[in-house]
């Protein structure tokens, strides 16, 4: 027999299996990008997806392809664009009837939306899911969607501040992974526990949520996010119990696994806590350190909350434009008249608010005018006796010269003058945020004497040097606050630091002494000014 003809033997009988094997390749291919090559190398898990998407043959091959390319963006951090591929997934999945993948893409997009701060929608996907799950034939895949469907019906409840409706979803999908048993029980299972257990904290019912944390603590495995927000939620129950030894060895596992992991909402839950335990033991070096590592988890938060708003903005615009090509003239014009109409309430109202935060703002810049003000200061008299039991933050020194009067053999008046001036270019600055400013210190910045200093900051301001400096504090974080809205969103402590204060309590006391406000009520004020600004609101600072 020719060599040729074995050949084609051989092809003629491998090619039956080889094309079986074909059907259950691209699932295969599917998962090995999703699993493995995410990890080793994500750019090229993010082609290899795309090149699956077109060589997909069938919708739901489609469908496997967008999804994977959700899961792959969403792992970069990429949210816009992984949101983008599982709408497109959704639509796919609208023109084919199968429950399974239904309940798949909208559980994912169900996630993804309340993950950037559009709870609203959330719920929209989880309700559309779970009517889709009643209808998968496969039990256990009908019961594990569900139970999944419900834990995020649990996150939208406890956002919406309804925890005794938290607590009744979390309770459903406990019953539905109770009746399956799968490869993901265990981590389904340990996630509605962990959420059972941030419920209870915000109840104030320790023992409870202790209780649930353990046991989800007991299902999960070493490095995973839902265990670093077990191990966050127990530090927080030390925390509240200030035990603060224990606190220090669940913040740091919770830690360890927040620094390398991707989840935005653990980082910033965890260097929350981290945060409030330095300050609790009086570290406040570290304090400032994590400060500012939160800082920047939560900018992270709100600008990619932010980017959805605005693309929501669009996503509006352009659907109103198709809808609108599809209209008669009659509807046409209705609809600009009642778009012209909208446009301007929006504006008297923006206009009236913009009014009212200009009176409001005007108001609070002339309770500290006397900063800059050299003869006219609108405080009462009593202001400066309460300053008097209120330290400066790293400010020891006495001032020994606060009623003395200027005469010759203390400093000509070109000294004078010229040392008033450098004061005025000093408060421009920053530099009275300094936690090692002091008397001694700003003189030596100056290039003075403390009598010096102290006579001219009496006799020019009006007030002693720790005065001065607490007033220019708050008179840079009233700014910020007005001026800047994300540091209404900032915890008191990061203020209090943010202007040179190492405590809390210092800070709320000598706000509330400049501003006649506690800081908190000062921001609440702010915000009912600027009721828009309510929108994003991060539980852990409660």
């Amino acid at each position: 027999m020719s060599k040729n003809l074995l050949k084609f033997l051989f092809l003629l009988v491998t090619a039956v299996p080889i094309f079986a094997q074909k059907k259950n390749s691209f699932d295969l291919i599917c998962e090995r990008t999703s699993s493995v090559m995410a990890y080793k190398d994500l750019p090229k898990a993010i082609k290899t997806a795309d090149s699956l998407y077109m060589s997909a043959q069938t919708p739901l091959e489609k469908i496997k392809c967008l999804m994977l390319s959700s899961e792959l963006y969403h792992h970069a951090g990429e949210f816009k664009k992984a949101i983008c591929y599982s709408e497109n997934a959704h639509s796919i999945a609208c023109q084919i009837n199968n429950p399974e993948w239904m309940a798949a893409v909208t559980r994912l997009l169900a996630r993804q939306y309340r993950q950037v701060g559009l709870y609203e929608r959330s719920k929209k996907y989880i309700l559309k899911g779970l009517e889709a799950s009643a209808k998968i034939t496969d039990f256990k895949k009908s019961n594990e969607t569900a139970g999944l469907l419900n834990q995020e019906m649990a996150f939208y409840e406890m956002e919406m501040g309804n925890y005794s409706n938290a607590i009744q979803y979390i309770e459903f999908s406990l019953k539905y992974f109770e009746k399956i048993n799968t490869d993901n029980e265990n981590r389904t299972t340990a996630a509605s526990y962990q959420l059972l257990g941030d419920v209870y904290f915000r109840l104030n019912d320790f023992t409870l949520s202790e209780n649930y944390y353990r046991k989800a603590e007991g299902l999960l495995k070493n490095g995973s996010c839902t265990l670093g927000l077990v191990y966050n939620g127990l530090g927080g129950i030390r925390l509240k119990q200030k035990n603060w030894k224990d606190a220090e060895i669940y913040l740091k596992k919770a830690e360890k696994i927040a620094d390398t992991s991707k989840s935005l909402k653990l980082k910033k839950a965890v260097y929350s806590n981290i945060n409030d335990y330095y300050e609790g033991t009086g570290d406040n070096d570290k304090a400032s350190l994590y400060a500012v590592k939160y800082v920047h988890a939560y900018d992270s938060i709100a600008a990619r909350n932010q980017s959805f708003a605005m693309k929501d903005y669009d996503h509006l615009k352009t659907k109103v434009n198709k809808k609108g090509g599809q209209m008669n003239l009659v509807k046409n014009t209705a609809i600009i008249v009642l778009f012209t109409s909208l446009v301007g309430l929006v504006a008297f109202f923006r206009i009236k608010q913009k009014r009212q935060r200009s009176k409001f703002r005007n108001i609070i810049r002339a309770q500290l005018n006397m900063i800059s003000n050299k003869t006219h200061y609108p405080f009462k008299k009593s202001d400066d006796s309460e300053f008097s039991n209120i330290s400066v933050e790293e400010i020891d020194e006495k001032d020994p010269e606060s009623g003395r009067r200027r005469n010759d053999s203390l400093m000509t008046s070109e000294t004078e003058s010229k040392l008033l001036e450098l004061l005025e270019d000093f408060e421009k600055g920053e530099l009275y945020n300094n936690k090692g400013m002091s008397l001694s210190f700003l003189a030596g910045e100056l290039n003075t004497n403390t009598k010096y200093l102290s006579y001219v900051i009496n006799q020019h301001k009006s007030a002693d040097f720790k005065t001065y400096i607490n007033r220019l504090r708050i008179n840079y974080i009233v700014d910020k606050l007005i001026n800047d809205e994300k540091y209404r969103q900032y915890k008191i402590s990061i203020l209090a630091d943010e202007c040179g204060f190492s405590s809390h309590s210092k800070f709320a006391a000598v706000f509330k002494a400049v501003t006649d406000y506690s800081p908190s009520a000062y921001i609440k004020y702010l915000d009912a000014e600027n009721p828009s600004d309510k929108d994003v609101r991060f539980p852990e600072n409660d």
